[in-house]
């Protein structure tokens, strides 16, 4: 079966190379500007790269489109009518919603839609890593051909029943908990400091924050950006994240003991009670992934966002752990030190204590609430380019510790989940 790849960028260029090992005859394009470069690229592999989208939709019998969730649509219609009788479309955007719907308004109907997406960034290998398929439309036999193609990427394929659940588990395991990392990120370019010079950002937990924003910043913000402004139930989410941090934020200001403690402590009997199999993250782990040479003295922390995040779920009725089956390694992060947190009482009430009465923190916590404030608005208003543009302003603030942290990053992922 021949397989064509529509968008060699970072993660077809990572497909095709992996089916072509396999023994695929795999054919692929790009930008018309960047045909010379792909032809030095792979001319080391079997990949034939022709000049544009009709050539490849021509051969292709298993047919990838690999390009931006917000350019699916203009791709699409494009290079529909090249497509071959009875071939098998698939398509590897992180947001199912924009790109089902061009599939359904420019493919002609003898073509197969079984759609697929890949959780994990260019640097991984496909061999183990999580990938999630979704049989939109085909016959037994087409999606036995398909899952045959997605099987040689040697991932972990996990069966969705249809792009709508796809969308809404990635709303809490991708966007959100994004967006998170996104304002802790703010925050700190804001307050003008790296946190690991910050004796407030010393402990193990802080170490995780630190070094999960710094991984998201070291990627492309498109990729974020599609997210969270294309995915239908990714607003919902956000706001409610926004509401629950906002609302935790007065009661933190104004003193409100009592209220907190119930709105915390119901949260926390919602997301963490049951027989479950927890995260459990090792304590050991997470301190020694640092940037800091030297850590300044301990500070307790308000751990603001976790607390929001935690508030979130219950308040919308999401339940993590579930969504577990679709994880990503941020995602898993945030869930096991919101669980350390939160199942830690001494922690958790120091937590509280420090939220409510220290001063000191104030200042990183209003931080924070102005960051929450901007990306919530920003994704309400659908705002692409602001999205962009806001994400490299930060990106450039820690651009010399990104690639460290990108590093580091993996390896405390490699460590805490092995």
């Amino acid at each position: 079966m021949n397989i064509g790849i529509i968008g060699l960028g970072d993660m077809g260029s990572v497909c095709a190379r992996k089916w072509a090992s396999k023994g695929f005859t795999v054919y692929g394009c790009d930008l018309p500007e960047r045909y010379g470069i792909l032809k030095e690229q792979f001319s080391d592999t079997s990949v034939i790269i022709l000049q544009t989208g009709n050539d490849v939709a021509r051969v292709a019998d298993f047919l990838l489109f690999s390009v931006e969730a917000s350019n699916i649509g203009k791709v699409v219609a494009q290079t529909a009518s090249s497509v071959k009788y009875g071939s098998i479309i698939s398509g590897q955007t992180s947001v199912k919603t924009p790109e089902i719907a061009a599939f359904e308004k420019y493919l002609p109907e003898d073509v197969h839609i079984v759609t697929c997406h890949s959780l994990h960034g260019p640097a991984f290998s496909t061999e183990g890593q999580k990938l999630i398929v979704v049989n939109h439309r085909s016959t037994e036999e087409a999606y036995r051909r398909a899952f045959e193609v997605f099987e040689a990427l040697e991932s972990q394929i996990i069966e969705v029943a249809d792009y709508q659940q796809h969308d809404q588990i990635m709303a809490d395991t991708q966007a959100v908990t994004h967006m998170g990392f996104e304002s802790m990120g703010t925050a700190w370019k804001n307050a003008g400091f790296y946190p690991w010079d910050h004796g407030a950002y010393s402990n193990g937990i802080d170490n995780v924050k630190i070094l999960t924003t710094l991984r998201i910043f070291s990627y492309k913000a498109h990729v974020y950006a599609g997210l969270a402004i294309l995915n239908p139930f990714a607003r919902k989410q956000v706001r409610q994240y926004a509401k629950s941090e906002s609302e935790l934020f007065k009661m933190m200001i104004c003193e409100q003991e009592d209220q907190f403690r119930e709105r915390i402590h119901a949260a926390s009997k919602f997301v963490f009670h049951g027989e479950r199999d927890f995260i459990t993250l090792d304590p050991e782990v997470m301190k020694d992934f640092k940037m800091a040479e030297k850590a300044d003295d301990y500070m307790p922390n308000s751990h603001l966002s976790l607390l929001a995040m935690v508030d979130a779920w219950y308040q919308i009725g999401v339940n993590p752990y579930e969504n577990l089956i679709c994880q990503t390694p941020p995602f898993r992060l945030r869930l096991g030190i919101a669980e350390y947190l939160f199942k830690n009482a001494d922690l958790l009430e120091e937590t509280i204590q420090t939220a409510l009465y220290d001063k000191s923190i104030r200042a990183d916590d209003l931080e924070f609430h102005s960051a929450v404030r901007e990306w919530a608005s920003i994704i309400e208003y659908g705002d692409m380019s602001g999205y962009l543009s806001h994400f490299d302003q930060v990106k450039e603030f820690f651009s010399d510790r990104l690639q460290e942290g990108a590093q580091q990053s993996s390896r405390l992922i490699a460590k805490l989940t092995s």
